[in-house]
């Protein structure tokens, strides 16, 4: 081969020019990135995919996932080693996890998860269907398997499914000494990520923590006992959203867990507390506007199944404002004027009840919002809603006196739209809260009731009144 050949020869892989390329500025995946991993995945060039990866923090490759088929999903992940499959598996979305499951070997599954801590662990496992999930246990060491079942025994969105079994607990005689030259012999057996040594008694009942960075800052023979403070317990059967509550009010970077007898029985850190706030706050907010988790796979019919729903009590409580706007069809008729402004009075209390519902529903979540100042809270939306309307109600009058010529008229208007802004702030503040006194999801159904009602009240005193006071 001459060096004119050599000149002329096509460029191979370069893996410095390929790591430019693979996160742009917004750390999105680039768009070339992604054409040169399916390329690869499409010739089953598995060495160029891993070239391709090496690089790439395991939660990229999760988002990677998300713009492949299944069929160049299925090709990838055969490809990952052990360590980084173990990684990838949590962060991804549910519905491709459960795709990527199905096309891994119990056996790869089961070396992978040995990778991970219990909680991390158990979360994969429960995605499986059952068939896979006993096979994938079988294949697994008896102290891991155990740890998975013991995660898997507790309910759902509880502190016993969430912690890891994994924690680091010393006795309250033990000095700092002591305590770290413990830590140092564990070795690998230590719990991946840990920020606390919790102290315990004969019972194995913490009676305090201590932080790692105090304890390295203190002498060797100081007792754990003159260093621990007190730490904030979460119990097993805690739902997850008053963990994260109680890490997000008290600041907390990890917690010890205790069961029923006040025993440790493990540890939550504040990453998986991270992901549990994300993971409400996006539920909060695709149930205001009534829809489910619909994850870049979902398909459909599926999509369709979680929204119709609520579009037909939606369409029900249409019908019911309908029927107001029948029942003054005469006075409609007479004055074609008041078909042409009521929209206008529905949508402004419409919008003025979504802005105290979500107000109150993020209130309620926050733990902002209770019976004890309520009172308080109704009391301010009213006052907002009153002085809300009667600005809308000058501004409007007045645009209603141009376009018509009629005082009345400004005035039919400015006094419904105003009654409807009231309305709608007693409602946008009153319907959550009675949806939780009642043990509901204030975010999925606050917004049918409140547009009903802004929708029925606009109408009807607009209507009503034009009828009594211009017909």
């Amino acid at each position: 081969m001459t060096i004119d050949d050599v000149r002329e020869a096509p460029a191979g892989p370069d893996p410095e020019h390929d790591e430019d390329e693979h996160l742009g500025e917004d750390y999105a995946l680039t768009a070339a990135f992604v054409e040169k991993v399916i390329d690869a995945a499409d010739a089953g060039d598995g060495e160029r995919l891993r070239d391709l990866l090496e690089d790439l923090h395991p939660a990229d490759i999760a988002d990677l996932m998300g713009f492949l088929t299944s069929e160049h999903r299925s090709v990838l992940v055969l490809w990952l080693s052990p360590h980084v499959l173990a990684e990838v598996l949590p962060e991804l979305d549910d519905s491709i996890r459960e795709q990527v499951l199905e096309r891994l070997p119990s056996g790869a599954l089961a070396e992978a998860l040995q990778e991970l801590d219990s909680d991390d662990a158990a979360a994969v496992v429960e995605e499986m269907e059952d068939d896979q999930r006993r096979a994938v246990l079988a294949a697994m060491p008896e102290q891991d398997r155990a740890a998975i079942e013991s995660s898997l025994g507790y309910e759902e969105d509880t502190a016993g499914r969430l912690m890891q079994r994994e924690v680091m607990a010393a006795p309250e005689f033990w000095s700092v000494g002591d305590t770290i030259d413990h830590l140092r012999a564990q070795g690998e057996d230590l719990p991946e990520l840990f920020f606390d040594i919790y102290v315990v008694d004969p019972q194995y009942r913490p009676v305090g923590g201590v932080a790692v960075s105090r304890l390295l800052r203190s002498a060797r023979e100081v007792k754990l006992s003159a260093l621990m403070e007190p730490v904030n317990e979460i119990e097993v059967h805690q739902d997850q959203e008053e963990v994260a509550y109680i890490f997000e009010k008290y600041h907390l970077i990890s917690a010890p867990v205790v069961d029923v007898g006040g025993r440790l029985v493990g540890q939550i850190t504040v990453d998986d507390i991270v992901n549990i706030i994300q993971e409400e706050n996006r539920e909060d907010i695709l149930r205001l506007a009534g829809v489910s988790d619909e994850g870049r796979d979902a398909s459909v019919m599926g999509v369709v199944r979680s929204r119709i729903p609520w579009l037909i009590i939606n369409l029900g409580t249409a019908v019911a404002a309908s029927l107001v706007i029948g029942a003054f069809a005469e006075e409609i008729e007479a004055l074609v004027a008041l078909a042409i402004l009521m929209p206008i009075v529905a949508s402004i209390g419409g919008n003025a009840g979504v802005q105290a519902m979500t107000v109150a529903v993020r209130s309620l979540a926050a733990r902002e919002l209770s019976a004890a100042n309520a009172v308080r809270i109704v009391r301010r939306e009213v006052v907002v809603g009153f002085l809300n309307g009667a600005a809308i109600a000058v501004l409007l009058a007045a645009i209603a006196a141009v376009w018509f010529g009629m005082p009345m008229l400004s005035l039919v208007i400015g006094l419904a739209v105003t009654i409807n802004l009231v309305a709608a702030a007693l409602a946008g503040a009153l319907i959550p809260m009675i949806l939780e006194r009642l043990d509901r999801d204030p975010a999925v159904a606050s917004p049918v009731f409140v547009t009903w009602i802004t929708d029925t009240v606009g109408f009807f005193t607009f209507l009503g009144l034009a009828g009594l006071i211009l017909l």
